[in-house]
């Protein structure tokens, strides 16, 4: 059983829109930073520091490869996650729409 106060911060992570799209984003696949700000067409600093959040609160982990750090989920220890995981839609349209700035 999680503790309530741990619980209380994941769902504060988890009420801010930009935190939840990023989920979504990264429940489709692993994604660097500048193809999640071509996607939600924001700033860089804005979304590292919404991804330094999520990865802080345990939700996202990252690997760097060479310049570029990758991000993705981090909840398989976290079954009270996947419920509102599988609720997310379905951001595959947005991904494939991006233009990629190619990270890789």
């Amino acid at each position: 059983m999680i503790p309530l106060e741990a619980l209380s911060e994941t769902l504060k992570l988890l009420s801010d829109k930009t935190r939840l799209t990023i989920l979504a984003l990264l429940k489709e696949k692993e994604m660097c930073v500048c193809d999640i700000v071509e996607i939600l067409q924001t700033t860089q600093p804005n979304i590292s520091q919404h991804l330094r959040r999520l990865k802080t609160g345990g939700l996202v982990m990252e690997t760097r490869r060479s310049q570029w750090v990758y991000y993705s989920l981090n909840v398989e220890d976290k079954p009270y996650l996947h419920g509102i995981l599988a609720q997310l839609p379905s951001m595959k349209d947005q991904i494939n729409a991006a233009k990629s700035q190619n990270c890789n």
